[in-house]
């Protein structure tokens, strides 16, 4: 689609050549997104995850999956001499864009889950990701009655969250200009001279993430910053949390609010 037919170019332009350079020089390459320190303070905001009020069950989704297989209701994944799922486990969750699973379903926080568990929320050194609640899953797959955080993008409703409370603690507030960073590895192909960079109002990033062009609409941006630089947030390909840096009282209010879930991780600041 070319960007004279793109509904996203009144609200969110793209961006001149050379808007992510400072990220570049603070953080090194974007590949999976720019991760800055604290600036000065940082916090993790976790992507949602869900419980069906049944509870989580006996089966994984990987068993789930290979008994639908072996009943032909799901055709099996072969690679040319590879059969997939004799060599990929099932997890349940997902790579990009995610939101309330409907009916049946509640959010269970993380939180939560590490007290039933005795799991910590996220492992010493470690970051948000696959890696987390290893005593939950079964050979690597988590029971088919919880959807886990998907990877790479946040989910609807904590980006719509988040971004509401971005702007009640940015001064210029909706009006409050951004710059919004999509990876490489969200577009499908690596290209480091042609960076997609788009530039808008804080108060239009809803469209950012139901914008419908398909090289687009299966991720949340992996940067997102004011353009005063005053805050970022960072979300990786590979985690299942944006990193929001900033003042202290936006990390705060990120902290005590009950619409997201954020933790701090001293050993990722």
């Amino acid at each position: 689609m070319s960007e004279e037919s793109n509904p996203l170019s009144n609200l969110w332009p793209l961006a001149p050549a050379g808007a992510t350079d400072w990220l570049s020089r603070l953080c090194g390459d974007g590949l999976t997104g720019f991760m800055p320190p604290a600036m000065p303070d940082a916090v993790w905001v976790l992507n949602a995850m869900y419980e069906h009020e049944d509870g989580p069950g006996d089966v994984s989704h990987h068993e789930y999956h290979q008994a639908r297989t072996a009943a032909g209701s799901t055709p099996g994944e072969v690679l040319p001499g590879i059969d997939l799922d004799a060599v990929v486990v099932t997890m349940g969750g997902g790579l990009g864009r995610a939101g309330h699973p409907g009916p049946g379903w509640r959010r269970l926080r993380w939180e939560e889950l590490a007290r039933r568990t005795g799991d910590p929320v996220v492992p010493d050194g470690l970051l948000p990701s696959y890696r987390c609640f290893p005593s939950v899953t079964k050979d690597g797959s988590w029971p088919l009655g919880i959807a886990p955080p998907t990877e790479g993008s946040l989910d609807r409703e904590t980006w719509i969250r988040l971004t509401g409370i971005l702007t009640a603690y940015s001064p210029a507030g909706p009006d409050t200009r951004c710059l919004a960073y999509y990876n490489p590895l969200t577009l499908g192909a690596v290209d480091f001279d042609n960076l997609h960079v788009r530039a808008g109002r804080l108060g239009d990033a809803e469209m950012l993430y139901d914008v419908p062009e398909a090289d687009l609409a299966d991720f949340s941006p992996a940067n997102l910053w004011a353009e005063d630089r005053s805050w970022v947030l960072f979300t990786s390909y590979d985690l299942w949390a944006t990193k929001v840096v900033g003042p202290p009282d936006l990390i705060e209010a990120l902290l005590n609010d009950t619409g997201v879930e954020a933790v701090r991780l001293p050993w990722a600041t």
